[in-house]
């Protein structure tokens, strides 16, 4: 029987650990459905809650913004799939946001006294928020088929977009994860960003409302150019992406994404000390 050899160097953590997040891909996947299981367990309608919590916002949504604001639609697309298609996105950039900042101090025994690549543990929750989009997904399809709609060839762009939103929400849970550790007062201050981002994010509202003048300014929310491209894939030619917002959008989730894993990675030595 073969056995494995554990050395101990120093440094040896740092230089390999890109590799340990390979090894330690079991626990990726323990971690991932483990979470999964306990949020769907023991809940009285389980997967279903997936479903509804969306559809009533979207509900809600198009009520406010289409019935009583009187706000246009993108083209000829009706308003609750145009709702719904930039619900998506937040919904998964929200709920990944909420999931990693509490990541490490949910685990904070196993964090403490195991080692291994702390980035698995965020990470791991960004995914259990990317089954829910996923299953939420269901309910875009059937709006399309109730409203007879059938998107045209930029449908297939849109696993390039979930990979924009993906790097988003990582980024930005990563900032949130490291910085609760340090900091509890994140746990009080997520819960009124992910409010007050929904706000100032188009999703109840097309993004062509915003006067031109105002356009590039309104992108430096990540979030407009993440759910701008969600709506041009999915609603086709009803739909159009301002280009210096959607790229300024883009730049600024690659910093947020790439500057996350720099901060995490900068203060995870740590964690198993603070928390």
């Amino acid at each position: 029987m073969s056995t494995k050899e554990l050395t101990i160097e120093a440094g040896r953590a740092e230089k390999q650990y890109w590799k340990d997040l390979w090894t330690y891909r079991e626990l990726f996947y323990f971690l991932a459905w483990r979470d999964i299981l306990v949020r769907y367990k023991q809940t009285a309608i389980g997967l279903a809650w997936a479903l509804l919590r969306p559809f009533l916002t979207m509900i809600v949504f198009t009520f406010i913004f289409s019935i009583i604001a009187k706000l246009p639609s993108e083209g000829n697309v009706p308003y609750p799939i145009m709702v719904y298609a930039a619900q998506l996105p937040w919904q998964f950039f929200s709920g990944a946001l909420t999931e990693c900042s509490n990541s490490l101090i949910n685990n904070a025994n196993l964090v403490s006294k195991v080692y291994f690549p702390r980035l698995i543990v965020p990470t791991s929750a960004v995914i259990v928020s990317f089954v829910d989009f996923m299953v939420a997904g269901m309910i875009l399809l059937g709006l399309m088929a109730w409203y007879n709609f059938v998107p045209d060839w930029r449908i297939l762009t849109l696993p390039l977009f979930i990979l924009i939103a993906f790097a988003a929400a990582m980024g930005a849970g990563l900032w949130l994860a490291a910085l609760n550790v340090e900091y509890r007062d994140f746990r009080i201050i997520v819960p009124f960003i992910v409010q007050f981002g929904l706000y100032i994010s188009p999703v109840g509202f097309s993004s062509s409302i915003v006067p031109e003048q105002w356009r590039l300014l309104y992108s430096v929310n990540p979030m407009v150019g993440v759910i701008d491209g969600f709506r041009w894939a999915i609603l086709g030619g009803q739909s159009n992406i301002y280009l210096p917002g959607f790229f300024l959008s883009l730049g600024l989730v690659a910093l947020v994404f790439f500057s996350g894993i720099w901060y995490f990675r900068k203060t995870e030595r740590k964690f198993a000390d603070i928390i």
